[in-house]
């Protein structure tokens, strides 16, 4: 059991900072149970250890040496309760449980010392356990303290300024009233600060020696700046200008670059003991941690054992071993973080030479360096799942467990790719051009986030022919859209390939992966009834077509040829809630401004690519924060990421547009 827990968190302790950028659920899953077993593997331990016989038969009051022995073992699991630096919390609510865990992990401390005591002798491992309760008490403690900091409550109540009174209002007045008793004409001027450009920027010097240099001081201060954002606090007007002059006018790879790096930082905080270490008190106590640790293995090693057993003396070597290993294999995963990167490159060239030459060497495949998230989106692609779709074992004899939906959504993989370059431009060209045009209207930034498609068919002026697609609800918006991109994509094949069109159709299938398997990243709404309503009439349609319907263009084809002059919802009703011809009928209008108004090829992919890109950003923006953080844990979203990007870019609510840094002046004439 003891050897099975140092298994558990090793576990823990290499996945710890790899879970930013794996997106595989089976290792999820594998990290979860890990997760959830480490303490009670812990505990049973403990319990097995105190129910070891004390002494030996017919043998003196002092413990026996099996007993020690495994008094000892119960020291380095106290070591195991707290947990790997890599891995505070799983999720956000194991945070928001602090207090329980505090209660818990006191209770088995306490159980631990009791255990060490009543094993207290003249042996020398006795006196060993006393570094080891040393460290233990260190990891209890700043876990404690990492899950109380990363709280909603203790969180927030860090980011509130300090308290201001404001101008002395009461000696103001007296002063006033003194000046026009005393005869002088009296007036006010009022005096507004406008925001300084650049002011709270970070001016110190980038050190080229450390990759990504600028980028790591640029975005630590922007994550400084933006922490009330994962608050849900307002947001100071002064940064939001200093925010949007920077994304404004760089690159999309480097603002990218920047806010990766940036919700590396923030998942440190919500999940990790890792910002703790940069600390002057931080530093201190990992390492005593880490001496305590290394200097019982190095005793142990030279110690007289010939008193106790060989099996319980390997198991010992292996539960020290492992320790050490994984105290040493913290620390460089300490030293190779951004956090180290960042404070080496504030650091003078010579001192950053030399501190960083030997953290490049350490081999990227052991420690994995400057991968903040999987960089990858999930696709769906309706059509094509409901062609494969084929009623299973679930429909004849589960129905009451496993419905259609979930037949339709979890019996085939979704697929997962690489978001590519053109991509990540095209959403940042697009959010960069609607800040700058409302840079100097605060409010026209607040309602740029309720926009979801309409703002692209009106610069196009055929919001009136196409506007009903996007009024509805979000949903519904999702899967005409989704529909009718499939439809197009397939069935333009005499036009090519040119980047609106893929990514027109990487953001289609990627907001319905979205619609299917995060719902409440999205606004309330009736999405999964929608959904499993339109892949029922789709799957009806094809199904009676099977005989000229093989693939996917046939079925794309097959679906255009269906005359849509009558409202489906005329013929249908309201009770099935299927959007499938709807989005033909969108197809049809779409074609007949094509041409009507003699557009280009690409013209057509130019506007579904700016309504998909509304349609993201909207989704993004209406997202909780909170819903934002747990995707840092799973691989990291785009949605995320977009979310970040807008709000520095000032479209967000999250700020309040006021006169708060005015001053009055008294004018005495």
């Amino acid at each position: 059991m003891v050897v099975l827990s140092l298994i558990i968190q090793t576990i823990l302790t290499i996945a710890g900072r790899r879970r930013m950028y794996w997106t595989s659920s089976i290792v999820r899953c594998c990290i979860w149970m890990a997760y959830l077993s480490a303490d009670w593997v812990a505990v049973l331990s403990l319990t097995l250890i105190s129910n070891t016989k004390r002494t030996d038969a017919g043998a003196a009051e002092d413990p026996s040496p099996d007993y020690v022995i495994k008094a000892f073992w119960s020291s380095l699991l106290l070591l195991h309760l707290g947990g790997p630096d890599t891995m505070t919390a799983y999720s956000l609510e194991d945070n928001e449980l602090w207090l329980r865990n505090f209660v818990v992990l006191s209770t088995r401390f306490v159980f631990s010392l009791y255990i060490f005591l009543n094993a207290w002798s003249e042996d020398l491992l006795n006196y060993l356990s006393l570094p080891i309760l040393v460290a233990a008490i260190i990891k209890l403690g700043l876990r404690i303290w990492v899950m109380m900091s990363a709280s909603s409550e203790y969180f927030r109540k860090s980011l509130f300024p300090d308290p201001d009174p404001g101008p002395e209002y009461a000696r103001y007045m007296d002063e006033y009233s003194l000046k026009r008793e005393e005869g002088f004409q009296v007036s006010s001027r009022r005096i507004i600060d406008m925001p300084k450009v650049g002011h709270h920027l970070n001016s110190a010097p980038a050190n080229f020696t450390v990759p990504n240099s600028k980028s790591l001081l640029d975005a630590y201060t922007f994550f400084n700046m933006f922490k009330p954002l994962f608050a849900d606090l307002i947001l100071n007007i002064h940064n939001i200008v200093n925010s949007q002059s920077f994304f404004q006018n760089r690159s999309c790879e480097e603002v990218f670059r920047v806010i990766e790096i940036e919700l590396g930082f923030m998942y440190d905080v919500f999940y990790t003991k890792v910002f703790t270490f940069y600390s002057k008190l931080g530093v201190f106590l990992h390492f005593l941690s880490l001496s305590c640790v290394i200097s019982v293995f190095v005793a142990f090693v030279v110690a007289n054992k010939e008193a106790h057993s060989t099996i319980h003396v390997i198991i010992t070597y292996i539960l020290l071993t492992g320790s050490t290993i994984l105290q040493i294999y913290t620390f460089f995963v300490l030293l190779c973080s951004n956090w180290t990167m960042l404070w080496v490159s504030k650091r003078k060239k010579i001192i950053a030479d030399f501190l960083y030459q030997p953290i490049s060497y350490i081999p990227n495949m052991l420690i994995p360096k400057n991968k903040t998230w999987s960089n990858k989106i999930g696709q769906y692609n309706l059509i094509k799942f409901c062609l494969r779709y084929r009623p299973g074992i679930g429909a004849k004899y589960l129905k009451p467990w496993i419905s259609f939906y979930d037949e339709l959504v979890y019996g085939y993989y979704f697929k997962s790719r690489s978001i590519t370059k053109e991509l990540k431009e095209e959403i940042c060209k697009q959010l960069q051009k609607k800040s700058r045009d409302t840079s100097d209207k605060f409010r026209d930034c607040k309602e740029l986030c309720d926009h979801r498609g309409e703002t692209a068919l009106k610069n196009e002026k055929c919001d009136e022919k196409l506007g009903w697609s996007v009024m509805g609800e979000f949903d519904e918006s999702i899967l005409l859209w989704h529909i009718a991109t499939n439809l197009f994509y397939n069935t333009d094949v005499d036009e090519g390939l040119n980047d609106c069109k893929e990514i027109s159709k990487y953001l289609s299938e990627y907001m319905m992966y979205i619609l299917l398997t995060r719902p409440f990243m999205l606004p309330n709404g009736i999405g999964q009834i929608r959904f499993q309503d339109t892949c029922a009439e789709a799957v009806k349609f094809l199904e009676e077509r099977k005989s000229i319907v093989n693939n996917e263009k046939t079925a794309c084809d097959a679906l255009l040829k269906v005359s849509t002059k009558i409202l489906p919802s005329e013929v249908k009703g309201d009770r099935c809630k299927s959007v499938l011809f709807d989005a033909c009928r969108l197809v049809h209008g779409l074609k007949t401004l094509e041409t009507d108004r003699k557009w280009e090829k690409t013209k057509k992919w130019e506007l579904i690519c700016n309504v998909w890109v509304e349609i993201l950003s909207y989704a993004a923006s209406q997202c909780q924060k909170n819903q934002h953080v747990q995707q840092l844990r799973r691989g990291g979203e785009l949605l995320t990421h977009v979310w970040l990007l807008m709000a520095h870019l000032g479209i967000t609510k999250q700020f309040q547009v006021t006169d708060g840094h005015a001053r009055t002046r008294l004018i005495v004439q």
